[in-house]
């Protein structure tokens, strides 16, 4: 499957991160913006993590 391809798992991850900071760069201020850059950054590591546990269950 496609979850098996560690390129594949970083994408989703790094996509999902990417499109928060967009979000949070044009539309959040102040202590929300940071909030939602954390946000991103958990959601850049761990959506792989859990992608690749997911990968090894099938």
């Amino acid at each position: 499957m496609v979850l098996h391809n560690p390129a594949v798992r970083w994408g989703i991850g790094l996509s999902g991160g990417l499109i928060v900071i967009a979000i949070a760069f044009f539309f959040l201020s102040g202590t929300v913006q940071l909030v939602a850059y954390g946000v991103a950054l958990l959601d850049m590591v761990v959506t792989p993590l859990i992608l690749k546990m997911a990968a090894e269950e099938q």
